[in-house]
């Protein structure tokens, strides 16, 4: 099927990207892997090559670009790829949209020209050991001093991708207590410097995938913030956290589905080169129609994406339509890459072959961002359920 949604603008930035990952992350992918994290002076490259300005506006050192679909050729190259961009997925799809939803013309002056080349990296603190889904649930606090110069961050957060590296953090806090008639209330937003006294990154966590994408705890003791760096009101913080969860549904499911479409090649072409009982694995019957099966599956995920991703720039994408293709394209990509995997035999199950790095990378995607149940929950919901 013919696509629509891509332009020569971003075919030659695709040109552009696979040529990068090609020359600067190939060769050293492994190395990250092991590591668990990518160097810090990569991200400085993704600077350099402008990745992170696209959506900045001019007047902050970015380009001006009001769309995802630049966002959406970077998922399908590094997942052609087999590779990861470390955390900086959260930098630009997470932290980008708070900054400038929520951010005075002063804040962006400070917070945008270092965004861009970063020299500053982003991320968001929201879960807290305990309170995963339940965000109202959560027990970091931020009093607002005597003076009212600066409030008085306390608590912890765990899971936060990007947290090792990070140099700025989008953290959520209460700043009130709820009310009876809303527990959601108290929630505010702050930009906090990682470099702050009592601020502090505990564990970097030990996950099952996306290795080279560092995910650690934070802890805050008597941190202070200054008020020049709350995001937006105060008590406002859970409305502002739901503003942004399309988008976020959005590049889980175009990743997932540029997962499934990787997955495929991966397999196609291992089936090609590896002969079994004196033939390519590619010549028996069943491995035709594995991979057909799969492809068919991998096209229906890539209209529903592409149909996303129209809606998302348009800015006509409710959250139930994000809620839905985050489901099925997370619940597609689980199917297809498992049988692709099968089709490798032994061999994927070993971590060099891209295969199976792409099983555990993908496995998260029914997790975070609201699990595939909470997606069925807003599904439901939507259709008067």
């Amino acid at each position: 099927m013919r696509r629509t949604v891509f332009n020569e603008d971003h075919e030659a930035f695709r040109e552009t990207i696979r040529a990068f990952i090609e020359a600067e992350v190939v060769p050293v992918y492994d190395e990250w892997f092991a590591a668990g994290q990518a160097p810090r002076d990569f991200y400085y490259k993704l600077g350099e090559l402008g990745i992170f300005g696209i959506n900045v506006p001019e007047e902050f050192g970015g380009a001006g670009m009001d769309s995802h679909k630049f966002e959406a050729v970077l998922y399908e190259e590094t997942a052609r790829a087999g590779v990861q961009f470390g955390g900086s997925g959260v930098h630009v799809l997470l932290a980008l949209p708070y900054i400038k939803m929520l951010a005075t013309d002063e804040q962006k002056k400070r917070y945008l020209p270092k965004f861009v080349t970063g020299e500053e990296m982003w991320a968001i603190a929201m879960t807290e050991p305990g309170t995963g889904s339940d965000l109202a649930g959560m027990k970091t606090t931020a009093k607002l001093s005597e003076d009212g110069t600066h409030y008085v961050l306390n608590g912890a957060k765990t899971f936060i991708t990007g947290g090792v590296h990070a140099d700025k953090v989008i953290v959520c806090a209460r700043t009130s207590a709820p009310t009876a008639e809303d527990r959601r209330f108290g929630i505010s937003l702050f930009a906090v410097d990682t470099k702050s006294e009592g601020y502090s990154v505990g564990r970097k966590l030990d996950k099952l995938g996306l290795r080279t994408s560092d995910t650690a705890e934070l802890a805050f003791v008597d941190v202070k913030v200054p008020v020049e760096d709350l995001l937006g009101e105060e008590n406002k913080g859970f409305s502002y956290l739901g503003h942004n969860l399309a988008s976020e549904r959005w590049g889980i499911a175009f990743g997932a589905y540029a997962q499934a479409k990787a997955a495929v090649r991966f397999a196609k072409q291992y089936v090609q080169e590896r002969t079994v009982f004196g033939k390519p694995v590619a010549h028996f019957q069943n491995t035709k129609f594995e991979l057909a099966a799969c492809q068919a599956e991998v096209d229906a995920a890539e209209a529903v994406a592409d149909r996303a991703t129209e809606a998302l720039d348009a800015g006509e994408l409710t959250p139930a339509e994000a809620a839905s293709a985050k489901l099925f394209c997370t619940e597609v990509a689980h199917r297809v890459i498992d049988r692709c995997l099968q089709l490798h035999g032994g061999y994927g199950y070993m971590n060099e072959y891209p295969i199976a790095r792409l099983y555990a990378d993908n496995r998260v995607n029914r997790i975070y961002g609201g699990t595939s149940e909470i997606m069925k929950s807003i599904i439901a919901k939507n259709m008067g359920l």
